[in-house]
């Protein structure tokens, strides 16, 4: 899954913490449904961080 912009990544993990209590919630914490939705969840916020530490990488510092 490739996102064109962190805003289009940032919403996709807002839906999905919404998907992933509403799973837990019908499903319960052990199910494979809210295992794999939180896998998904934890994939993305992955990629997010790795973007932002890279992001942050490339600042230039003025000393």
């Amino acid at each position: 899954m490739i996102f064109k912009e962190m805003d289009d990544l940032e919403n996709r993990i807002n839906e999905l913490k919404k998907e992933l209590i509403l799973i837990a919630k019908e499903t319960g914490l052990n199910s494979h449904d809210t295992i794999n939705c939180s896998q998904k969840l934890d994939q993305l916020i992955v990629v997010y961080q790795k973007h932002l530490q890279n992001k942050t990488n490339s600042i230039p510092v003025l000393v």
